[in-house]
Parts: C-alpha cells; structure tokens; sequence
C-alpha cells in the first residue's frame, strides 16, 4: 500500500477580469450605500484602496502582500475606535464592516474568495436598511444585488464572456424569478417581537427637537425635509393657523439658552383646562429616541403608555425608538389655566441677571407707559417686530454675550427661535407671566391620503403669555414678520433663502410622493409581531401562532415548487441547440473524411479529429473542450455559452486530413 504524504495540493486558478471587475462594482456599490452612515473620509480611503487594488489587479494576477494586509485591517480597527470609541453598535459596526468587505479584496485571487467576498458584500447591502426602510433605499439595496449575482453567474464553469448589460439583465430577472418566493417568506416567516440584534443607536433623534433651545438650534431642523410624523383627523383638518402642534414647554432662562424643566415638575397636576371645542385626532410619529410625544395645541390626555405634565405635554413612558402611532384628543379654543398661583407666576417672570439689559429695559417702559393694560403691551411687541426692520431669514448675523440685545437692536434678522425668545423676554421685563414653546406649525395637506405631512422643516417655536381671565394664551411673533410663516408653511416663509432642491415643484413632488412612503411604512415597515398574529383574522382565526405559521410556510414552498414544477415540465421543450451545433461540426468534418462511428463518445470522436487534422489541432482541442463543460458541467447550458460555441463552429473551416 502506497501512502504519499507529500502529494501537492491542487492549486486553483484566479479568477479572470470579468469576475474581477463585478466584484469591485459590488464592492463599490456598498460603499455608495453606506456612504451616509460612516465618515466620509472612511469612505474615500476605501474607494482609493478599491480603484488601487482593481489597477493593481490589472497589472498581473495575485494577492497584496500581507505586509500590506496587516498594517491596513489594524489600522483601519484603530480609526473605527478613534472616531466612535468603541467597536459597537451600528454606527462603528457598520463602518468596520465594510471597511473589512474592502480589505477581503485585497486577498481575493481565486473563485472561492470571490463568492465569500458576495456573500459578506450582500450581507452589508442589507445592513443598509437597519438606517433608512423607505421604499426607495430598498430599491437601491435591490440595485446592489444585481452586480453581486452577475459576479456569481460569471463564476459558473464553461461561463463565457457576455455583454455587462447582458448580465444585468440576466441578474434582474433572477430577482423577479426570486420576488414571489421571497413575498411568502415576509408574511409567513415568524417575526420576532425585537430585532435579533441588540445595537444601541446613535442616540441622535431623527427629528431634532431638543428640550433646550438657544437662538440658532433650528438652522439644521429647518433645512431637514424627512418627515417627523403625519396626522390623520376624524373630521376636516383644522385651518393652517391652528395647526400648532406642542412639544416642549420651557421656563428656564440662563441669559442664551431656554430649558425644558420636566423632571422638576413632573409630579404637579396638569393644569386646568375649560375647552370649548376639541377634535380627535391620530399621529404616526417617526422615531426619535426622546421620550415626547408632539400633540395638536392643548390635549385634553394622554394616550396609553404616556403620561400628561402639568404644561400639558404628553411624555411616552420609554424613548421613541421605533415608528409609534397613537390617539388624541385636543382643544383648540379653551383657557388653559385661568388661575395663576404664585409659585408658577415666579417662574413665568423669572429672568438672569446682567444679561440682556437693553432688552429688560424696553420691556419695563413699555409697563410703565400701557400700565395695566398687558393687551397693549402685548400689541406693542409685535408692533416692534412687525414695524422695526426686521427680516426672517435662515442665515442670520452671529449674536454675542448679551444675544437678545444684539438681535433687536443690532441684527434685527433671525427666525423663529430668536422671535420667540426675544418676545419672550420682552413680556417678562414688562412684568407678564411668559414661557416659550417648541414643536412644529403647518405640514401639508394629502388630500389623496387624508392626512397632513409634518416635516423636520416645519419645526417652529412661540411664545405663551398669561392674561387675566384668558390664562395661558399663544402668541406666535415670526407671524408678526412673516405672517406666510404659519398660513403657509416653513418652505414658503424661507422664500428666495431655499435651495434648489427645495423649489416648489420639487417640493409638491416631495409631498406627493410621501403617501408612497406611508403605504410602505404601514404595509412592509410595520408589519410587525403583532400584525403577523392577527394575519388570519378575516378568516376568524384571531391569533395566528408559530405553528400555524410554519404549516403554512411550508404549504405555500410546496405550492411555488410544484407550479415551478408543472411549468418546466408541461412547457413546449425547444430543440437541443448545443446538439444542433455539434452536428453541424460533425457535418463538415465528415467532409473532410472524418465521419463519427457508431458509438463513439464526442470526446474520442474530436481526438481522433484532431489528430487527423494536424494543422487545427489547437482549435479542435478548443471545441472539444468546451463542449465537454457545457454538455457536461451543466443541468443546462447557459444559453451565451452555446451561442458562442455555435458561433465558433459556425466559423471552423477544417483543412485536408493527413494520411
């Protein structure tokens, strides 16, 4: 018995160009998608490394040196850590992936790296949605599967060479093929009540709204067109100036910055609330990861799970961290807390010392010439904004120490944070209870999907001045300036200041097309746990369980099988094409007098032609070989391969034989 212990290990060869070249486009692909959701200057590094690595590739076959391996995933483990300080989470997690993805290249030489090399890039496409679900950045993520399956269609033996569009074509229709199985797998898989991976957030809420506030805040929250939530109404919407929408209530003053002060006053009652007329209403609001809950004006409750403050904010028990869609009840003509005690009358009169001086001293002539009248004095404010030069603007003058100085005296340009401030302040120099309020004013109406859309940019803030007899009352002073502010929305009040790409018929196109997005969000997004449970309620089957599930998973993969089945077999079979060719190449070798006996296989039949025909040996040997992949290697031949072999027989002109 012979043991050979030495026998070498069969070396498999690299993978040609073409394979190459689909892998870096997928690879590139991944890169595009998470462009958003790493540093940019990451993402640069790895498009420099990939351009480098495909030229370098180019030049002649084989890996990067592991000198060069080493040094790059240390170095690129290092920079993740700087920036995010940890490894962790989906931000870091994210970043070090594809970045892992683009160093795998650097190794990739044979067919087995490159198809580990798909699998971890299509892994990373599908990371892409733990950021954004929309309908769109699924499309695009299903645009990232279609270079991957190209890849591994060119990996398949005796593939030849085809036309790029070709492939993706062909990749495309791989996935059509793919659509329905994968639609029975999304309603009959079991879903989990939590997502199998537990990755704390970035912690930043999407919609921007903060519990402080300092004249400048909004700039970024007003440029944000994403949606912050849309609101559906049992009856007729109410008209755009009623379309207040609060969140946070803030008292404190330091001189710069306004405070929500919730947790201090958490354990007071709501206050008292008479309300003449109220709507109901529902709000699906986007994630956010704060704890407040934005309702129409005054709500009248809380929802479940949620809890009303004595400012009649509604605060949700756990930080908004998923899509969540609750009911209210709000009054939009009341008075809200008619009797002022003294502790709150401080608070609402409260002002720093040595701040703003110009500012207070404005607000007490103003108390010493209306004397009692607080309406007048009131009516004076908004006379200063509405009559003293000022200007709305998203871009306005930097402000110093003494900011509200600065900006009715000085600037006079800004937007609503620093209206609703200065306002503010201006009412309790001149000895009237004040408070300032964020939240959002507007949003557009879809009449074909009977909601309103409240976007990031619709984010507002206003002032509340206590009256005798009236209580709490919302004085809004940027309407005083820019009254298109609240009759028609944040986009209009910005005017010639707005972008481009926020014009009016890009705009209208935004909004039109969000009914697209609420659709996906209720039908695919929110499909959750609990809808998947109560999947068979038409059928009066109230709690669909994971048996029930399975059985029906299973019934229906019987079901695409077999139909797939049927069709294979009862559709008209076509000839045999390869066949075709090949007594097409029978044909003009027997003209040559090299006919094909009686039982002999193709391969010994080309031999022996080949022999004969010296002067093409090289050519038949080709033929020979090629049709042996294709015949044999295949369940079915894929049909470029054998347009090309019919192709190359159709162009053989095989010479005399030799005796």
């Amino acid at each position: 018995m012979n043991f050979n212990f030495f026998s070498k290990k069969k070396v498999e060869p690299p993978v040609g160009e073409r394979v190459f070249d689909l892998l870096a486009i997928t690879m590139l692909f991944v890169i595009g998608m998470h462009a958003t959701h790493v540093p940019w200057w990451l993402s640069v590094a790895l498009v420099m490394i990939l351009g480098w690595r495909w030229w370098q590739r180019r030049q002649r076959d084989g890996s990067v040196p592991g000198w060069l391996k080493l040094p790059a995933l240390a170095l690129l483990t290092l920079a993740v850590i700087v920036h995010y300080g940890n490894i962790f989470g989906r931000e870091p997690g994210t970043a070090l992936a594809v970045g892992l993805l683009v160093l795998k290249l650097l190794e990739t030489e044979t067919a087995r790296d490159a198809r580990v090399g798909i699998s971890f890039a299509c892994f990373a496409l599908m990371a892409a949605l733990l950021f954004d679900q929309t309908m769109l950045a699924t499309f695009v993520v299903a645009l990232g599967l279609l270079p991957a399956l190209a890849t591994l269609r060119a990996l398949e033996p005796a593939q030849a060479p085809i036309a790029f569009r070709h492939s993706i074509l062909a990749s495309g229709l791989l996935l059509v093929a793919a659509l329905p199985l994968a639609l029975l797998s999304f309603v009959l898989v079991p879903r989990l009540g939590s997502p199998l991976w537990g990755t704390p957030s970035n912690g930043a809420a999407s919609t921007g709204l903060s519990d402080s506030m300092s004249p400048g805040d909004f700039i970024d929250l007003l440029t944000d067109d994403h949606p912050a939530m849309r609101v559906s109404f049992g009856d007729r919407p109410p008209p755009p100036n009623l379309r207040y929408f609060r969140a946070y209530v803030m008292w404190n003053y330091d001189g710069r910055n306004w405070r929500y002060a919730g947790g201090r006053r958490a354990l007071t009652q709501p206050a008292a609330l008479e309300a003449t007329r109220s709507i109901a209403y529902r709000i699906s609001l986007e994630p956010t990861q704060q704890r407040i809950l934005p309702t129409l004006d005054v709500p009248l409750a809380a929802p479940a799970q949620a809890s009303l403050r004595p400012d009649r904010e509604v605060v949700a028990d756990r930080p908004i961290n998923d899509p969540v869609t609750y009911d209210l009840h709000s009054a939009l003509h009341y008075r809200l807390q008619p009797i002022l005690d003294d502790a709150t009358r401080v608070a609402g009169l409260r002002l720093p010392d040595r701040f703003n001086p110009r500012t207070l001293d404005l607000g007490a002539q103003w108390r010493q010439r209306y004397g009692a009248d607080d309406e007048a004095i009131i009516r004076a404010g908004l006379a200063l904004f509405h009559d003293g030069g000022f200007r709305y603007t998203l871009a306005p003058a930097p402000l110093g120490r003494d900011a509200m100085d600065d900006f009715l005296f000085e600037t006079h340009e800004g937007f609503c944070e620093h209206y609703s401030s200065a306002f503010t302040i201006l009412m309790r120099a001149a000895g009237i209870p004040a408070r300032v309020v964020t939240g959002y004013q507007g949003g557009y109406w879809n009449a074909l999907g009977n909601y309103l859309l409240v976007r990031n940019s619709d984010a507002h803030a206003w002032s509340e001045v206590w009256l005798a007899g009236r209580g709490w009352v919302r004085v809004d002073p940027t309407a005083a300036v820019r009254p298109e502010r609240v009759t028609l929305g944040a986009a209009a009040a910005a005017g010639d200041q707005e972008a481009w790409y926020r014009s009016g018929w890009i705009q209208g196109l935004q909004n039109h097309w969000d009914i697209v997005n609420r659709w996906w969000d209720q039908g695919v997004v929110g499909f959750n746990a609990l809808r998947q449970r109560g999947l068979l309620t038409p059928f009066g089957i109230h709690d669909t369980d994971t048996t029930t599930l399975g059985i029906l998973l299973a019934i229906g993969s019987v079901l695409f099988i077999g139909i797939g089945l049927a069709w294979a077999l009862l559709r008209r079979q076509p000839r045999d094409p390869l066949r075709a060719a090949m007594r097409e190449l029978e044909r003009k070798l027997a003209s040559r007098g090299v006919k094909r006996r009686s039982g002999e296989g193709p391969k010994h039949y080309l031999s022996r032609a080949a022999r004969s025909l010296s002067a093409q040996r090289e050519e038949l040997a080709t033929l020979a070989r090629f049709y042996l992949e294709l015949r044999y290697t295949h369940d079915e031949p894929p049909t470029e391969s054998v347009k090309m072999f019919h192709r190359m027989v159709r162009d053989f002109r095989p010479a005399g034989v030799v005796k």
